[in-house]
């Protein structure tokens, strides 16, 4: 995924953010924190892998399948642009 290399430092950022989310669902399971926080820890950790998700689905729809923007064919286009507007909204 040669498309990927272009943001493969912001793609590790957003991993690194999420290693830290998990270390500290880690810890507070390790510290007994009340059920609530650690939930709302867990909820966090699902919203982020949501978004990476959403980033790498949008980046392989527009590279391997069709780029709504450069598509000369409208019908083409407006299909994957209504896939990227789905899984977002799905993925949210």
């Amino acid at each position: 995924m040669a498309h990927l290399t272009k943001n493969s430092a912001k793609l590790i950022a957003r991993i690194r953010r999420l290693q830290g989310q998990l270390d500290a669902v880690a810890r507070s399971l390790e510290n007994e924190a009340p059920c609530g926080d650690v939930l709302q820890l867990v909820a966090s950790v699902r919203g982020a892998v949501n978004g990476l998700t959403i980033e790498l689905i949008e980046e392989h729809v527009r590279n391997h399948v069709v780029d709504p923007e450069h598509e000369g064919d409208p019908e083409k286009a407006k299909g994957a642009a209504d896939l990227i507007a789905v899984v977002r909204t799905y993925l949210k």
